[in-house]
């Protein structure tokens, strides 16, 4: 009876579900114009992206398909953490949250013997994770405004220590999305049910 009733409830609302899918675009399309931008400057002079991974095809279309999702995922962004934050869902389902249990469902999860049978809450790893990822996603807008429009937010730039080191911010701030990413789409080809959650809310 338990189980019948979970199945029937709405595990993820409406807006979680269209914020989450806009994130993973906007993420997507940033990512890959951004290797292109990245490519016409590298940083590390031994790294460069192959054009296969990258959009936009030169810098020019790049910076156009990269300032469009940055509106799209700033946006967004602000929308997904309001919504968190007023009906509770950040209180209710990332916290409580402690270092010690984070540890113990890592070494679960590394010997296969994390369970996800309650896709209504989640484990102290996921917890962990989605609270990096809400404050990297503030990183890499804040350190790409400051790429950006670094004589219009000074104050930012000093924060960044710099113009320089802000695109080093910039870089390994979508770095760890992109992982993220990666291991996001491991973890629900290991639970495919989560998927369908985040499509149909159950």
């Amino acid at each position: 009876m338990q189980k019948q009733t979970q199945t029937h409830q709405t595990i993820q609302p409406l807006w979680l579900r269209v914020t989450h899918w806009i994130n993973a675009l906007a993420i997507l399309i940033m990512a890959t114009s951004g290797w292109q931008i990245y490519n016409a400057s590298p940083i590390f002079k031994t790294l460069t992206f192959p054009s296969a991974v990258t959009l936009g095809g030169w810098l020019g279309g790049a910076i156009q398909w990269h300032f469009a999702a940055m509106w799209l995922l700033a946006a967004n962004f602000i929308v997904y953490l309001s919504m968190n934050i007023a009906t509770g869902r950040l209180r209710r389902r990332m916290f409580p949250l402690h270092l010690k249990r984070v540890f113990g469902d890592a070494y679960a999860a590394l010997r296969g013997k994390l369970g996800h049978d309650d896709l209504t809450h989640y484990n102290a790893v996921q917890k962990a994770a989605y609270l990096a990822v809400i404050l990297d996603l503030s990183i890499v807008i804040l350190s790409g405004l400051v790429v950006w429009k670094s004589v219009q937010f000074p104050l930012l730039r000093t924060l960044m220590g710099g113009y320089d080191n802000a695109r080093v911010v910039h870089f390994f701030g979508m770095s760890f999305l992109v992982a993220f990413f990666v291991v996001h789409v491991a973890m629900v080809a290991l639970v495919p049910r989560s998927l369908l959650t985040m499509i149909r809310g159950r």
